[in-house]
């Protein structure tokens, strides 16, 4: 899939895998196998973002992918988030959709307010803001329409 059916079918919290079509290389090319892996990951769907202008500079429509979490003791030292504008030529496959029911926590609210949890139901997502700090938190329940499969360039998207 290209990166604008992504963008126009994927509901957020989906994970999304993403190929450059590349053979992965064995793993005693430690830098090989690096490079490759900045073009064949997956991620989970956290932010999409319309084409927007800054002053005179005009910003292309674009997806956001959070990617991983590094970190120890339970504290969270980087974290990987991956933006994809439409015009990427990689190949995307959405890999998962958010269950029916789940509650996705965003930042804020807004067209540009980023997924920071996913809950399986409304109280697991309150029971996870009480120890995280978002103050402006927005809950949003996952409907059938948003995550049902669509036809998407002759396939299903599953």
């Amino acid at each position: 899939m290209s990166a604008h059916t992504i963008f126009d079918n994927a509901p957020i919290g989906s994970i999304i895998a993403w190929s450059d079509g590349m053979p992965q290389p064995p793993a005693r090319f430690n830098k090989k196998l690096s490079a490759w892996r900045t073009n064949n990951s997956r991620g989970r769907l956290i932010r999409k973002q319309a084409a927007h202008g800054v002053g005179n500079i005009s910003l292309a429509a674009s997806f956001t992918l959070h990617e991983a979490d590094f970190g120890g003791g339970g504290v969270i030292a980087i974290r990987i988030h991956r933006t994809f504008s439409l015009d990427s030529r990689l190949v995307f496959t959405i890999v998962e959709r958010p269950t029916i029911g789940s509650v996705r926590v965003f930042d804020g609210p807004g067209d540009d307010a980023e997924l920071v949890h996913l809950s399986m139901h409304e109280a697991d997502a309150r029971e996870w803001l009480t120890r995280h700090s978002y103050p402006r938190a927005v809950l949003q329940e996952v409907t059938a329409d948003e995550v049902s499969a669509d036809i998407v360039e002759g396939r299903t998207a599953a």
